[in-house]
C-alpha cells in the first residue's frame, strides 16, 4: 500500500483521485478547506505550514506520492488564484520533499504529479512577468502583479509556473529518488469548470473550444493519467508535462513542438 497526499480533495479532480486511490488499496492523506483529514487554506504561508505538518504527522515522515490538486479558476480574485495554484502547490512539494525522498529508491521512486493546464498555450500573456515571478519564488511580487492581471491570464500564468517548476526541479528531485511530472488537462466536468460555464464572461470561450475527440473530459479521464504517472509503469517518465485535453492543443497548434 502506498501513502499518497492529495490536496483539493473535497471536490473535483482531487475528490475523484482520492476515491480511485483508496479503491486501489492506497492510503490517501487528504487536504482541503473542509470535509477532509487536514483542513488548511493553501493561500497563506500559515495554512501551508499547517497542511505540511498534518501530512508529515500522518505519513510518519515517509510519503510515496504527492498530487497538489487544490486550485481556483478565473472566476476568483487573481492574486488568490496565484497564491493557491502556484505557491500553495510549490510549498507542498517543498515541504514534503524529505518525506518523498525517504520513500524513494533506485528501484521504486516516489512521485509527484503536478496539475498544469492547456490554458498555458491558449492564453495570451501567460508566459510573461507573472509566470516568471512564480518560478522565481517571489510571492509578494507575483501577488502584486496578479492584482493588476485579468483572472484568466493569472490562472494560465500560475499553470505556466507549474510547468516550469516541473522542468526546473527534475534534475534535483530525480537525484533524490523522486519523479516529478505534470498533467495539463483541457476542460473537464468539475465544479471548477461549471463556474466557468455559468459565468457569461467565460462561458462561450469554453463551449467553443474545438475538441477533436468530440467531448469535454470527465474527472476519471484525468485520474487515469495521474494514477499512471504515480505508478511504477511510468518509472522512466520524469520532468514531463502530459496534455490530456482531447487534442485541443495539438489541433490549434499543429506545428508547435515540443
Amino acid at each position: 500500500m502506498s501513502m499518497i497526499c492529495v490536496t483539493g480533495a473535497a471536490s473535483g479532480l482531487g475528490q475523484a483521485l482520492t476515491a480511485r486511490l483508496r479503491a486501489d488499496g492506497h492510503r490517501a492523506v487528504t487536504v482541503d478547506l473542509h470535509s477532509v483529514e487536514i483542513a488548511a487554506d493553501l493561500s497563506s504561508p500559515g495554512g501551508r505550514a499547517a497542511a505540511i505538518a498534518g501530512v508529515l504527522d500522518r505519513c510518519d515522515g515517509r510519503l510515496d506520492g504527492l498530487v497538489p490538486c487544490a486550485g481556483l479558476g478565473p472566476q476568483h480574485p487573481p492574486d488568490r488564484i496565484v497564491a493557491i495554484n502556484y505557491f500553495g502547490a510549490a510549498a507542498m512539494l517543498d515541504g514534503l520533499t524529505e518525506a518523498l525522498a525517504a520513500a524513494g529508491s533506485d528501484d521504486e521512486r516516489s512521485a509527484a504529479v503536478m496539475i498544469c493546464s492547456n490554458s498555458t498555450t491558449l492564453t495570451p500573456g501567460a508566459h510573461g512577468s507573472l509566470a516568471q515571478a512564480c518560478v522565481d519564488g517571489d510571492e509578494p511580487a507575483a501577488l502584486a502583479l496578479a492584482a493588476d492581471t485579468h483572472p484568466a491570464v493569472a490562472y494560465a500564468a500560475s499553470k505556466v509556473g507549474i510547468g516550469r517548476l516541473v522542468r526546473h526541479r527534475s534534475a534535483t528531485l530525480g537525484g533524490r529518488g523522486i519523479r516529478i511530472n505534470a498533467v495539463a488537462p483541457g476542460p473537464f466536468l468539475t465544479p471548477l469548470l461549471q463556474e466557468g460555464l455559468d459565468d457569461p464572461a467565460t462561458s462561450d470561450a469554453i463551449k467553443n473550444l474545438p475538441i477533436p475527440l468530440g467531448r469535454m473530459g470527465e474527472p476519471d479521464d484525468i485520474v487515469e493519467v495521474v494514477t499512471w504517472l504515480l505508478s511504477h509503469s511510468a518509472r522512466y517518465v520524469h520532468g514531463a508535462t502530459l496534455f490530456a485535453d482531447g487534442g485541443i492543443d495539438s489541433s490549434l497548434f499543429p506545428d508547435r513542438f515540443p
